[in-house]
């Protein structure tokens, strides 16, 4: 397993992350025990949840449950000190919690007391903002950018949430804080104000990225380079599409689909003709399709951790079979010519 600093915060992580958000639903307790076992003996130090997960279904019943099912982990075998933990605070809008208010100082510091005592630790790794408050591209929200959508003042926003996150830091409750969801313009923000003001520097951003959606690739891996801040990629098999199994309108019983109704605007006619050549590249090089795109992250200049899940371990053994991998330049330049013909399918 290999291992990338996390930004400028002298903490390293695998650059494979073990994703939670299935356990609490999906996954049972054991289960999500089980995975954690398996992944920190193949190498894994980094696992990622957030306070509103699971998330197959939302609910505000199930609300905090994947946060619980690590912390009693942890609890169990006292190994805190063999993983980096990094959750999120959710953003304006999402009225399961706190009756979807804004991310704002009263409620990082509610927040961050509940993750605390949900995980049994006395403190986060890395505390990260699900997304910002003045909405985003991500989530397949489209047009890109609404100039009459958003406050000037938003970097008064930024300010208030740093300054908030800089009272933690100092307490001892964060390491280190990382963005998710975000934007060129908003990440560029946050240095420039941290600095200004002596706050924490944001250390990472967690965005979708995958063969299937490689937005990352333009303004944001430039700006994230030359700042040192790594990319957390989420969804790297871009919702199990990436395996096949949704194919020909397939729905598996059990799968992410048949519960998440078209898997967040993903699963759309325009994607089923690059998964099929993704998945002919794999095998015509005698690769499963999984490790074809997670090793394909992985490789990426910018990346810091892939963040991939799974609900059995039988998927979690092929996803760690990713990490002893390293693709060729032939596969590479297929990956280049379907990506030529299938540049933006999500």
């Amino acid at each position: 397993m290999q291992y990338r600093p996390l930004g400028r915060t002298g903490i390293d992580v695998s650059l494979y992350c073990l994703g939670s958000m299935t356990w609490g639903t999906q996954n049972s307790e054991a289960e999500g025990h089980a995975q954690i076992d398996m992944a920190l003996d193949a190498g894994i130090n980094f696992i990622d949840t957030a306070e509103m997960y699971p998330t197959t279904p939302l609910s505000a019943e199930t609300q905090g449950r994947t946060e619980a099912v690590i912390g009693s982990w942890v609890g169990k075998t006292g190994r805190r000190d063999d993983v980096v933990i990094a959750t999120k605070v959710v953003g304006d809008g999402y009225s399961r919690i706190r009756d979807g208010g804004p991310i704002s100082p009263a409620s990082i510091t509610v927040a961050v007391e509940d993750s605390l005592r949900r995980l049994q630790t006395d403190y986060i790794d890395l505390y990260q903002l699900h997304w910002p408050n003045r909405g985003s591209y991500h989530f397949r929200k489209w047009p890109i950018f609404d100039a009459g959508g958003q406050d000037r003042g938003t970097p008064d926003d930024i300010a208030a949430t740093l300054e908030a996150l800089d009272a933690l830091v100092k307490a001892g409750k964060i390491r280190a804080i990382g963005l998710s969801n975000e934007s060129a313009w908003g990440t560029a923000q946050f240095l420039k104000i941290a600095e200004a003001n002596g706050w924490p520097r944001v250390a990472s951003i967690q965005n979708e990225y995958s063969l299937l959606c490689r937005h990352y690739d333009l303004d944001l891996a430039e700006l994230t380079h030359h700042e040192d801040v790594g990319l957390l990629a989420f969804s790297p098999l871009a919702a199990g599409m990436l395996t096949g199994k949704y194919l020909d309108g397939a729905i598996p019983d059990g799968s992410r689909a048949s519960i998440n109704d078209g898997l967040g605007g993903r699963l759309t006619p325009r994607a089923e003709a690059p998964v099929r050549a993704y998945i002919a590249l794999a095998r015509a090089h005698g690769l499963d399709p999984v490790e074809l795109a997670l090793a394909f992250c992985a490789q990426r200049p910018f990346m810091t951790s892939v963040i991939f899940g799974a609900t059995t371990m039988a998927q979690l053994s092929v996803a760690l079979g990713a990490a002893e991998l390293t693709l060729s330049q032939e596969v590479l330049d297929g990956i280049t010519a379907i990506y030529t013909e299938h540049p933006v399918p999500l």
